[in-house]
Parts: C-alpha cells; sequence; structure tokens
C-alpha cells in the first residue's frame, strides 16, 4: 500500500500568511487522519526576496499553531535536502534528460522580443503565449546567439494537440488543452528551476501522494503533468481547496483584518482559536458544533467535505471563536499571555513580582468573561487605574444621586478601612455586612459602589474591583465620590 505523503511548501518572502496557514493545515489534518507523513519544504528559488528570517518566521508560526511536520530543514528526513537551492544538482540531472530527448531545448528569445511577441497575439486576438520561435534552431543560429552573448533560458516543448485530465479531490475533473499552454520555461537564464519544475521533480523524489494547496495553483498543474508524464514519473493526487475571500467578497487584503500568523499572535488570538477558526474556512464538519478541538478536527477532516465555492473571512467571527476559548482557558495561562501587554502599557514592571503576578491574575478573572482578544485587556483595566473616575453615561452618574447613596458610600470606607488585608473573601464578607446593617436591598449596595469605584454600571464582580484598585486608590475614589454627593 502506497505511503501517504503530503508536504507543504512555503516561499520564504515573508511572514506566514493566513491563505498559507489554511493550506499547511489542511495538509497536515488530511495527513494525521490517514495515519501519513507532513513534509515541509522551503521553495526559496526566488534569490532576490527570500530571506532565513522569513522561513524562521514560517517555522515558528506554524509551531505556534501546533502544525508539526515529519521531515523538513530543521528535522531531516530521508529525501532532503529540504530547501530547493541545495537540490540544483537533481534538477540539472533531469534537464540534461529533458534535452537530449529533446522534450526540451534552449530559448535565446530577449525580454524585448518576448514582449513584442506577446503585444502581436493581443492584437491579433490570441493567447499571449510563446510562439515557439527558438524550438527548431539550427546549431548555426545557437551559435550565432550565444556569440552575441545571450544567455538561454530552457523551454519544455509541450505536446500538440493534447487534452490534460485532472481528477481533483475537491473540484472533480478538470480538463485543460495543451494548446492553451505554449513552451513555458522550466530553467531560468541564472540556471535556477521555475516553480512548476522544481515542484515536480521534489514532489516526486520526496515520495509526495498528495498535493493539497489552493485553487490558485490549479493553472499550473496542466503544465506540472506534462512534466511528470515527459519525467516518466507518477501524478500524484491533487486537490484544489477554495480562494480566501474577505467579507465583502474581494480578494483577502489587510482591510478584511490581519494577513499574517504573527499578526493574530501578537494581537491576543490564541492558537488553537485561529486553527479552529482555519479549520471552517472552506471545510465543514458533521452536526452544527463549531468550536472542535484540533483532535476533533483531526477525527472529523475529509477532502469530500471541503467546499468548491471560496471561503469567507469574517472576522467578527474569528473573534467570538478566540473569545470562546478564552473563557474555557486557566486563568493561570491567561496571566501568562496577558503579561507582556501589561508591561508594554505600564501596569507592570519589566519584571514582574510575586504580587504583580497576583494582581494580573485579579485583573485577568475580573475580564476573562469579557475578552475577545488577549490584549484587549490593556484597554479594559482603564477604568480601574489613577484618580479621576468618568462615568460611562449620565445614567451611571445618576446613580450617585440615590437617596441613601452617602450612607452606603460612608459605611463601605469604614469598613473598608478598617480592613487587615484586602481578598475576595473578605470583601464578600464586608459587602454582606453592610446589606445586613443597612438593611438595604444588594442593587442600593452595590451599585452606587461599583459605579463611584469604576465609573460603570456593570463589569466584573465588585470584589474583584476592589482588588484589583487594591484599598488605597478604592478609599481615594470613594472619598471623591462622597464630595460629589450630599451629605
Amino acid at each position: 500500500m502506497e505511503e501517504i505523503r503530503l508536504r507543504f511548501a512555503p516561499s520564504p518572502t515573508g511572514p506566514l500568511h493566513i491563505g498559507g496557514a489554511r493550506s499547511a493545515l489542511f495538509n497536515f489534518l488530511l495527513a494525521r487522519k490517514l495515519g501519513g507523513k507532513l513534509i515541509l519544504r522551503i521553495e526559496d528559488t526566488d534569490l532576490e526576496r527570500s530571506s532565513r528570517e522569513s522561513e524562521n518566521n514560517i517555522l515558528d508560526s506554524l509551531q505556534w499553531l501546533g502544525i508539526n511536520w515529519d521531515e523538513g530543514p530543521d528535522v531531516g528526513g530521508a529525501y532532503g535536502p529540504y530547501r530547493q537551492m541545495e537540490r540544483l544538482d537533481l534538477y540539472r540531472q533531469y534537464t540534461q534528460q529533458l534535452l537530449d530527448k529533446g522534450m526540451a531545448y534552449y530559448c535565446y528569445c530577449t525580454e524585448e522580443e518576448l514582449e513584442q511577441q506577446r503585444q502581436e497575439a493581443l492584437a491579433q486576438g490570441g493567447n499571449p503565449m510563446y510562439n515557439g520561435k527558438c524550438r527548431d534552431l539550427t546549431p548555426e543560429e545557437k551559435q550565432k546567439c550565444e556569440a552575441e552573448g545571450r544567455k538561454p533560458v530552457v523551454r519544455f516543448r509541450v505536446p500538440e494537440n493534447k487534452e490534460i485530465v485532472i481528477n481533483d479531490l475537491v473540484r472533480g475533473q478538470v480538463v485543460f488543452k495543451s494548446e492553451e499552454i505554449g513552451d513555458f520555461v522550466i530553467v531560468k537564464s541564472d540556471g535556477i528551476p521555475t516553480y512548476n519544475y522544481a515542484v515536480v521533480i521534489d514532489d516526486t523524489l520526496m515520495k509526495i501522494s498528495h498535493v493539497v494547496r489552493a485553487e490558485e495553483h490549479l493553472s499550473n498543474t496542466p503544465r506540472q503533468i506534462l512534466l511528470y508524464e515527459a519525467l516518466g514519473f507518477k501524478v500524484p493526487q491533487f486537490a484544489h481547496i477554495s480562494l480566501i475571500l474577505g467579507k465583502d467578497r474581494s480578494k483577502m487584503s489587510k482591510r478584511h483584518g490581519a494577513t499574517s500568523v504573527v499578526q493574530y499572535k501578537e494581537e491576543g488570538y490564541l492558537p488553537e482559536a485561529v486553527v479552529n477558526f482555519l479549520a471552517l474556512l472552506g471545510w465543514s464538519p458533521e452536526g452544527e458544533k463549531e468550536i472542535l478541538s484540533l483532535e476533533e478536527i483531526i477525527q472529523q477532516f475529509s477532502l469530500d467535505r471541503v467546499a468548491k465555492n471560496p471561503a469567507v473571512f469574517d472576522l467578527e467571527k474569528l473573534l467570538w471563536i478566540n473569545g470562546m476559548y478564552i473563557r474555557e482557558s486557566s486563568v493561570e495561562r491567561l496571566v501568562e499571555l496577558a503579561v507582556p501587554y501589561l508591561i508594554k502599557e505600564g501596569y507592570l514592571s519589566e519584571n514582574p513580582s510575586p504580587e504583580e503576578r497576583e494582581w494580573a491574575k485579579l485583573v485577568m478573572s475580573a475580564f476573562q468573561e469579557r475578552l475577545s482578544k488577549i490584549k484587549d485587556v490593556t484597554e479594559q483595566i482603564k477604568t480601574l487605574v489613577g484618580e479621576e473616575v468618568h462615568f460611562e453615561n449620565e445614567e451611571a452618574a445618576a446613580v450617585l444621586e440615590q437617596e441613601t447613596c452617602p450612607l452606603v458610600l460612608r459605611t463601605f470606607k469604614d469598613k473598608l478601612a478598617a480592613l487587615d488585608e484586602v481578598t475576595p473573601e473578605t470583601v464578600k464578607t464586608m459587602l454582606k455586612s453592610i446589606m445586613k446593617e443597612l438593611k438595604l436591598k444588594g442593587q442600593f449596595v452595590y451599585m452606587p459602589i461599583r459605579v463611584a469605584l469604576s465609573g460603570q454600571q456593570h463589569g466584573p464582580d465588585l470584589f474583584l474591583i476592589i482588588g484589583i484598585l487594591g484599598k488605597d486608590l478604592a478609599l481615594r475614589r470613594i472619598e471623591r465620590a462622597l464630595k460629589k454627593v450630599s451629605c
């Protein structure tokens, strides 16, 4: 039985974008579902734009998402090297085979000549593809071109009148005609293979059984199949997953939200939330449950539930999913995630003390139910720092005009001042004693205190608010409120 082997092969020309992450995830899911392997290959033949920094960003982003691989540049494997620029000798061997068999040829056309051919074809209403000018050059003509200093590319000789059939695991049967393709470049003038050429050799030598990739690569597939056949290679199974569109149905861009995985990490999204969201971009699980662990997604994943239609990137849904995962997380984990944001905004010192971390724990306990992103805690906490209290609206300010308000605030002030230790337990006990002593219902005790301390009518539990403010600041805020009310 053939071993199941899938690959994710990014170009290290920038950070890992959300579309690439979705492709990596689908390959990972299928590999794990079928008990196969995932190979990470770096396609670094774009010498001007490729960098090791971008490669490291891609690897780090995948690892943050929990997408791991079985072979790759960092872990090795039996079919390396796993960077294309380290495989040039392999490509040269196969290029010579194609040249020797007459299936490829040297093309000496300049960029200016190619552009002229293109313009002439467009003017005649034709397809602007290569016209085959160098297909059958004589040795003398080649010699003349080389004497002029022209550096040739290598073009593949596309068979005439051939139907290329792709049995796509997502899109079904797709048919292309060879006359619509034209002889295409497989090796550039600097000796570097083109994408369509290198990918065929790499996928074959790495024994890739399934190629799962974005729909935009579908137009490349007929060229690749022609190369598989010319080289005597077995054609893998192809599956082209849909494009990702913005909510306005246009191509995904920065205006629809962040585009790279690292941006989502920096904004305070949880990796499991991003994975859950990405899985739902073009794939639908059984039933209506949408919050799924990675294990559940792997168990349910199959290509027959991958949609042909474009997936819509809905940032509001991602925020909702992320909020759900935040609420399911332990406070201890949330504190570790929030500390860098709290340090950056000056709420914690560079090396938080145990006492500061306890304060951060109170903060995350208070706002856990209200956060869509971890980063948002720095906005939520703003009402509970500093001396001034700003009322959220006139309705909140009116709470302090209640007849019993001065008495409640004075009683609260006296009892808080008398506390030796401010903890959730001692504050809860104190608040209950105020209700009992003043013979008032909860809303007439809790609401004035809440508004006096935070300026808001709704929010975290009052005992958490008091804990976050601390005894001294809470007392000063109450004193300010008492000066505003009539005694």
